[in-house]
């Protein structure tokens, strides 16, 4: 029988690779976002591998979160695989600038959001148990840099939870996996600058960074590892990046 996963945060970026990434191995999906013409494409698109269902909400929001996963049928109900992807940056700068509607923006998201989905997931999966949770930390979450505390904040208290999760649930046979990207070529620097797509660009100017489709790949690894193996935490650099803020440029 196919295993089911939801993934959040899935109408772009790392979401979507790993969508893709999944429908390859035979996963079948929850696709969860806020944009649902992107959900429909994507469905388009992958049908023909995998079952699928989408569900449009926004993690931020505690009540839609639970009101869309009890909306599920009884077919899609048991999630084997959780991957807590949505998550944003908003502004950059130092903390007495900054503006406090993107810190709520991103603890909301970053943290709320994961603990609202996640507490909706884990109790069948406890019941059952069995079942892998997977959170998209950031090297940001290890590492804080000048100008981006908040966001780095957020992501410590994903470093936090995934081992909080871990100490919690592996007594009931459910993984978590920790992964902490750098430097990824998405939408991620866009809307860091709120839309300033020539200062998102010189994020990754000079150097090759990652790529969607490198931490999907490391996902698909973690959730297909053997039974007996946990891939706790996964720290995944560019080749020219050696820190968070180290990157050699050309």
């Amino acid at each position: 029988m196919s295993r089911i996963a939801l993934i959040t945060g899935a109408t772009s970026g790392i979401g979507k690779a790993t969508a893709e990434a999944f429908a390859q191995a035979g996963i079948d999906l929850i696709l969860c976002g806020r944009r649902q013409e992107r959900l429909k494409e994507l469905t388009v698109a992958l049908s023909s591998q995998v079952r699928i269902t989408s569900l449009v909400f926004d993690v931020q929001n505690q009540e839609a979160v639970v009101k869309a996963l009890d909306s599920l049928p009884s077919a899609w109900q048991e999630i084997d695989i959780l991957i807590n992807n949505a998550g944003n940056a908003h502004g950059f700068g130092p903390l007495h600038e900054n503006d406090p509607a993107d810190w709520d923006a991103m603890l909301d998201s970053n943290v709320k959001g994961l603990l609202y989905v996640t507490r909706a997931v884990t109790p069948g999966m406890v019941a059952r148990g069995r079942g892998h949770i997977v959170n998209i930390s950031s090297i940001a979450g290890k590492q804080t840099y000048a100008n981006g505390s908040v966001y780095c904040a957020s992501k410590a208290a994903v470093e936090a939870l995934s081992e909080g999760m871990r100490l919690d649930l592996t007594q009931h046979g459910i993984k978590v996996t920790n992964v902490a990207p750098g430097a990824v070529e998405t939408e991620f620097s866009n809307v860091r600058f709120k839309g300033d797509e020539a200062r998102a660009a010189k994020v990754y100017e000079g150097f090759d960074p990652l790529r969607a489709e490198d931490i999907a790949d490391a996902i698909r690894y973690a959730v297909n590892a053997p039974a007996h193996v946990t891939i706790a935490d996964l720290t995944i650099l560019a080749a020219a990046q050696a820190a968070a803020t180290t990157v050699y440029r050309k």
